[in-house]
This record gives structure tokens, sequence and C-alpha cells, in this order.
């Protein structure tokens, strides 16, 4: 089969290459990958950044396809059915365990850069039938994250929702608040970004570039109240801005770290508004089912940025790296 390897924590160290097709063993599905998409995880394994055991590895966390071929006693899915892998399959459900962490798709197992995969059979996802393969390779990652937000967060309507950024995460988020009833600030440091947010649903847009003091201006627009869940996608540099933007009882829901993982804090916004501090690594395989679920009820669309070829997949991961330039999701179509 043909694949994409990466031979070095190094942007520049894709390499296209043949592999032998992998044979599922008892329990086990073959799926021929159609797409996968980028996320920010994939390019902090290319940079360095987040350690793997070795290379060189197959890599991306997320993709969808068809189901090649059974191995013996897999009951769960049929041929030719199209799925999505999640890309930590030995988490099925409930709290997550040190022995999800180190299975890896794309990290410590093959990722989706390649023709196939063999994955645990009750690691799989039906793709909803209104999504084509890119739009579904988008799911395990962003779409489970953005669900386990707007859950933790009790999003229902009245509720108020902000969320950083257009990225994937968000703009899932984005999508299933409004799903929910509830009203969405979403703030970026881009005019014409706010304005496809606005398409999506958004009711009030906040450039954090012109204003700076943007959790002020979420604080104004909802009266002095905040937001009652904070999809906190950056990191250290805006955490301290999204405690002040919450709501008393609100949830601050942090998953990203591309403004770094090391924040100094005044503890008081969080002391005196009761405000929860989730911290979230996606979630289970349980989750993303019913992440998918949701959207086929809903009818929710992806939002797919750009779509590149296999043999562009250094290109794509260029994009993403750069930062600001991508709105939605990156996809890799095979």
């Amino acid at each position: 089969m043909k694949a994409i390897t990466l031979s070095a924590p190094s942007l520049q160290a894709f390499q296209s290459t043949t592999l032998p097709d992998p044979v599922p063993g008892p329990g086990e599905v073959c799926v021929r990958l159609r797409a996968a998409t980028l996320n920010y995880i994939d390019v902090a394994v290319a940079t360095g950044a987040f350690p793997v055991p070795s290379f060189p590895l197959v890599p991306v966390a997320d993709g969808a396809g068809d189901v090649a071929a059974l191995g013996p006693g897999v009951t769960a899915v049929a041929l030719g059915q199209r799925v999505v892998p999640h890309f930590m399959p030995a988490w099925q459900g409930g709290p997550i365990m040190p022995r999800a962490v180190a299975a890896l798709r794309g990290m410590t197992l093959p990722g989706s850069l390649a023709e196939y995969v063999v994955v645990p059979e009750h690691s799989l996802v039906a793709l909803p039938a209104h999504l084509d393969y890119a739009q579904g390779a988008a799911l395990p990652i962003a779409a489970t994250t953005a669900w386990n937000a707007v859950r933790a967060g009790q999003v229902r309507p009245g509720t108020v929702v902000l969320v950083l950024g257009t990225g994937g995460v968000s703009l899932f988020a984005l999508q299933f608040a409004k799903a929910a009833g509830a009203s969405v600030i979403v703030a970026s440091s881009s005019d014409e970004k706010l304005e496809r947010a606005r398409a999506l649903g958004a009711d009030h847009l906040i450039n954090y570039r012109t204003t700076p003091g943007w959790d002020d201006a979420v604080l104004a627009l909802t009266d002095g109240r905040g937001a009652d869940l904070v999809v906190e996608t950056v990191g250290a540099a805006t955490l301290q801005r999204s405690l002040n933007a919450a709501a008393m009882g609100g949830t601050v829901f942090t998953v990203g770290f591309l403004g770094g993982t090391t924040a100094s804090l005044d503890l008081l916004p969080a002391i005196v508004k009761a405000l929860r501090i989730v911290g979230n690594n996606t979630g289970s395989v349980a989750d993303l089912a019913e992440a998918t679920r949701a959207i086929a009820a809903q009818r929710i669309v992806p939002v797919i940025d750009a779509r590149f070829g296999l043999d562009e997949a250094a290109a794509a991961y260029e994009r993403l790296a750069a930062g600001g330039r991508h709105f939605g999701k990156l996809a890799i179509v095979h």
C-alpha cells in the first residue's frame, strides 16, 4: 500500500513509501482510508513538541474510510461500511486511563496517511450519511472535544457560549451550541473569519486584535454576566481573560496549548465566581459516537477550509503550522 511516513521530528521529513498491506486479526477491521484531517497534535508530533516513541511512523490521528476486510469474530461492522476510526482505540468509554493514552493513532500506532489501517472493531463509528470522507475525518478529535465542551457547560437555550478562534474545535462548538439553542460569541483576529462565523450562526463577534480587552467586551455584550461556557482553545496566553469573561458558576473548558502551557494566574476570579476549569483530552469512542449521532440528527456539516492530496501532506502541515490562515479543518484526501 502507498503511505506517507514521517522519518524524523521535522516538517521536511515526510516521505512517500510503499508498505505491506495490513491484515486484520481477531476482533480487528482493515479500513481503506479515504481522507484524513489535521490537528495541532499532528504538527506537534512533526515538530518534536510532542514526543513519540520512535520514527519513522505513519502520521495523522484522524481519518475516515470504508471497511475493506474483517478479522475473525468481527460482528460490529460490515464490509463496505463507511466508518470513522477513533484515534484512541483503547478508550471505549468512562474516565480516561493510562492505557488509553498509550495507544494513539499517528503517534504510537499507524495513522491515517496510508491506504489501509487495521483497528479494533469497537473503535469504529459509522460515518453519517450526509457527510463525505473529509468531513467525517474531522470528527474524532475536533467534534468529540467540542461535544464534551457543550456537555460540560450544560448548554441549552439561554446559555451564553464564548469560543476563541475559528479552528475545528471552535467551529464545532459554535455549531453544537447553536443546535442547542445557545447564544454564541466568537473571538478572532480576522474580520473576514468573523463574518464567516456569523454565517454559521454566531450571535456576537469580537476582533481581539482591535479589541485586546476582549474579556471586557464579553461582559459588556452580556450586561456584565459573562459567558456560561468558555471554550478555551489557546492556552496560557488567554486563560486569565477567559476566567474574567466567564459567568458566575460558569465553565472554562480548556483544550489548547498554542499559547503556552504554563500560566501565572490570579485565582480570585475562579474562586469568587465558583468557576469550573475543565481540562480535556478529547473523549472516548462512546463520546465520538454521541457527537456523531448529534451531527447526524442536526445535519451539521463540518467546515473544511482546504483539501490537499496525499502527496501534498507536507504543504497541509505547513499551512496549519503557520497559524491563523485556516478556518475550520485542513483535509488530506487519498
